[in-house]
């Protein structure tokens, strides 16, 4: 992932889904270890549910599309 669209991935994660910096900190250090999908780890750790689920790969489509255009 682009730094630049990690970061707005965290903005948005902390801002649109209100995840604590502690959530946030879990998913990063998981990453770190096992590398998988921030959204699907978020979902695994019950840290949001298949709806905010939804909404983070809508979000991520959304700019990820706009890179390829």
């Amino acid at each position: 992932m682009k730094p630049t669209l990690y970061t707005n991935l965290i903005r948005f994660l902390q801002e649109e889904l209100a995840l604590s910096n502690d959530s946030i900190e879990i998913v990063q250090r998981s990453v770190e270890e096992h590398p998988a999908p921030i959204p699907m780890i978020l979902w695994q750790y019950g840290l949001v549910t298949i709806e905010e689920l939804d909404r983070i790969y809508d979000w991520l489509y959304s700019k990820t599309k706009l890179d390829l255009s």
